[in-house]
This record gives structure tokens, C-alpha cells and sequence, in this order.
């Protein structure tokens, strides 16, 4: 089958990479501004919220058209895998690992309002504007409840669960991505405010700050202006570690399709070669972070990483369309209550156990973003923290088709 006509301006992927690096640079110059009106603008809006925001008005203006460009997968595929393996080259493991038991509370509280969140909404619907939630409309809500726990491979098999109309399908994906990319945006201003929240929560961030502390000071013990020698080791390692995930992962994915169906591999999402990507780049990385490899972040490896971070960042916006909100509304307006359960939740939870925003963001983030955007959040409050978001991500891929078919049973009979 033919692909789709594009009615974007810009329909040219290198044309459109070219625009997205132009402003990416612009975002990057005016935020390094001393003084005047960016410093002004950038005190209250993040230099990361723009990066994100600017690519999602070129998508919804229709100068740019993120779903039929082929660079978010890319970017997915091979500058996300090397972010992650060159932001973990300097981590230390010990540390992250002292940071605690209130990680995987968060996450786990996410998960939870994930799941209260699709009730709640679908009952709040059903007295503000029944005929919005009325026939299969439940159906639709299982994909979501698939893609906020666990990731796109969840989100299909709920579609194959519930034996979900495409129409309505492709309906909900569009609550999904702008919903979720809505409260990306919430999650990364509220990071820019992280010592606010901090304090109203009464957080102990010490195991935090500790683990920023010994990235920093290794930094700084390190540090040297990069040789050309030291940026083609860099990238050496990046895209040679990425390589090797992607050789790794294919045949073990295939190898795992030859299994017995009854062994259920795929309720794990261990089917799924983006999840095994992603675990290999990172393992890959933590285990160089125990070798000389480390040294390779005085020379500016998680600079580099970050940097690939950052266009990640602009094709994850392309995705984001400001004007689907006109499509069919009070399926947004769902969606909407169902991520204000989710937000409450980690909120009420957050203040209870006196959790880091950091915790809150990440956790929440590594439900409904998944693998591809919690290491996004994580990197708003330091670099060093991408690979948090990424481990909690991969758990949620575990639990992404249990929690979401249980979730379908709850919606099922509620609307029957």
C-alpha cells in the first residue's frame, strides 16, 4: 500500500532535520544569554519545554509533518541507544542504586493511577457527555491504558485483546500522543521548579545530590578540552555500542518468536526489539562505566550523549499536534481526566512519603512516556539521572499488558 500524501510544506527529512538543528542552536543561544529579555524568558520557561514545544507548532501549522517523517525513528533506534550508553559511561552504579526504595514507589503509584485514572475517567464521562464514552468506546481506552504503563508493544497487544476497530484505534492514539505529550511538557516546567516542590513534600534529596556531586566532581577531575582523537572514540563507542544492541537484539528477538506460544513471552514485551535495544545499549554502558571508558567523560561523552538526547527531544514534538484537540474533543477531555487522576495520585503519594519531584517525574514518566521519554525527563534534572528513567521504563514494559488487561475487565464492566 501506497504511504500516505503529505500536505506539509516541508516534506524533505533532510530539510526537515536541518530546521529542527537550526532550532535546537537558536533555543541553545538564547537561553546561554546573560541578560536581557531570554534570560528573562528562560527563567520561567526551560530551554528543554522549547526544544520540545517549537517542533510540535511546526507539525500542528502544517509546515512540517512529524507522522510521516522518518526521523523520530531514527533517532529512536540509533541516537537513543547512544545517549544512553555514552550518559552512562560516567555513572556510578553504587550510587544509583543508594538512591532507594521511593524510585520504584513512584513508579509503581503511576502505574496505579494509570489504572484508577481509565476508571475514573470513563465514569466521569458518562455524566458530562454520555454519548462520548457510549458503545465500544471502552474498547479504545484498553490501547491506552497499554501505551501509559507499558510502551507500543502493549498498546498492540490491546488492541488485539479487545479486538479494537481501527477507527477507534487510531482515535485513541491521537488522545494518547497529545495527552502524554501535554503532560511531558507539564512534567518538564515543573522540573525547572524542582527545589519548590522539594520543599513542600519535605523530600530528602540528599541521595540525589550526592549522586550529582560525584558526576560533577569526576567531571571536573577529568575535565580536558576534547581532541578530534577523543570525539571519534566518542562516537566509537556511542554508535559501536548501538551496533552491537541492534546485532544482538535481532536474532534473540527472532529466537524468541520460535518459542512455544503458551510460554506467554509477549505478555513481557519480550518480543519487542526496541525493548531488548534499549536494555543492551544500557547494560552496555554500565558496564563500560566499571573500565577506562569512563575517562571518556572528561573529554565530554554525556555532552555528546545529551546533544543526541536533544534531537530526540525535537522529533518526539513533531508527533505532538496542537489542533487535534478540534478532531473530537471530548475524547481529549477523557483523556485529560484520566492523566488528572495520574497526576493527583503521584502527587498525594509524592507528599505522603516526602518523595523528589525527581522521583514523581521520572516515575510518572516512565509509565505513559515509556523507554523513549522518561530518560528525556530524567536528563532535565541532570544528565547523569537519564539511565533512572530507563530501568524504571523497562519494568513498566513487564507490566504493561497485565495492568492494562486488568484495566480493560474494569472498563468492560462498567460500560456493560
Amino acid at each position: 500500500m501506497a504511504p500516505a500524501a503529505s500536505t506539509a510544506l516541508i516534506t524533505n527529512d533532510a530539510t526537515v532535520l536541518g530546521l529542527l538543528a537550526i532550532t535546537l542552536g537558536a533555543v541553545f543561544w538564547t537561553a546561554s544569554r546573560p541578560n536581557g529579555f531570554w534570560q528573562r524568558f528562560y527563567t520561567y520557561v526551560p530551554a528543554l519545554l522549547m526544544c520540545y514545544l517549537l517542533p510540535s507548532i511546526y507539525h500542528s501549522i502544517g509546515l512540517i509533518d512529524g507522522n510521516l517523517s522518518g526521523l523520530y525513528p531514527m533517532a529512536r533506534d540509533y541516537l537513543l541507544p547512544s545517549s544512553l550508553v555514552l550518559l552512562c559511561i560516567a555513572i556510578d552504579l553504587g550510587a544509583v542504586l543508594r538512591l532507594g526504595p521511593k524510585a520504584v514507589i513512584m513508579f509503581l503509584t503511576g502505574t496505579a493511577g494509570v489504572m484508577l485514572g481509565g476508571v475514573v475517567s470513563l465514569l466521569a464521562m458518562g455524566v458530562i457527555h454520555p454519548e462520548a464514552v457510549a458503545g465500544e468506546t471502552w474498547r479504545g481506552m484498553t490501547t491506552v491504558a497499554g501505551s501509559w504503563i507499558g510502551g507500543g508493544a502493549n498498546q498492540a497487544a490491546m488492541k488485539e485483546v479487545f479486538d479494537v476497530e481501527t477507527t477507534l484505534f487510531g482515535q485513541f492514539v491521537a488522545v494518547d500522543v497529545l495527552v502524554a505529550n501535554v503532560w511531558m511538557a507539564v512534567l518538564l516546567l515543573m522540573a525547572a521548579r524542582a527545589n519548590a516542590f522539594d520543599r513542600w513534600t519535605r523530600a530528602d534529596t540528599s541521595a540525589i545530590d550526592d549522586l550529582k556531586q560525584r558526576i560533577e566532581a569526576f567531571q571536573a577531575q577529568h575535565s580536558r578540552i576534547p581532541t578530534l582523537t577523543d570525539l571519534m572514540v566518542i562516537l566509537a563507542v556511542g554508535l559501536g555500542a548501538t551496533g552491537l544492541s541492534h546485532g544482538l537484539a535481532d536474532p534473540l528477538v527472532s529466537w524468541i518468536g520460535t518459542l512455544p506460544a503458551e510460554w506467554r513471552l509477549r505478555d513481557y514485551s519480550l518480543d519487542s526489539r526496541f525493548f531488548w535495544i534499549v536494555v543492551f545499549a544500557t547494560t552496555i554502558g554500565l558496564l563500560l562505566s566499571f573500565t577506562r571508558a569512563r575517562q571518556l567523560e572528561g573529554a565530554g561523552a554525556s555532552r555528546v550523549g545529551s546533544a543526541m538526547l536533544y534531537v530526540l527531544v525535537a522529533t518526539i514534538g513533531m508527533h505532538m499536534d496542537l489542533g487535534a484537540l478540534l478532531d473530537r474533543p471530548w475524547l481529549f477531555l477523557l483523556g485529560l481526566i484520566w492523566i488528572s487522576v495520574h497526576a493527583a495520585l503521584m502527587l498525594g503519594v509524592a507528599k505522603l512519603i516526602r518523595a523528589p519531584l525527581f522521583f514523581m517525574a521520572v516515575g510518572s514518566q516512565a509509565n505513559i512516556g515509556g523507554a523513549a521519554s522518561a530518560p528525556v525527563v530524567a536528563s532535565a534534572f541532570h544528565p547523569a539521572l537519564a539511565p533512572v528513567g530507563v530501568l524504571l521504563a523497562v519494568l513498566g514494559y513487564a507490566l504493561g499488558t497485565y495492568c492494562a488487561y486488568i484495566t480493560g475487565l474494569l472498563l468492560q464492566a462498567i460500560a456493560t
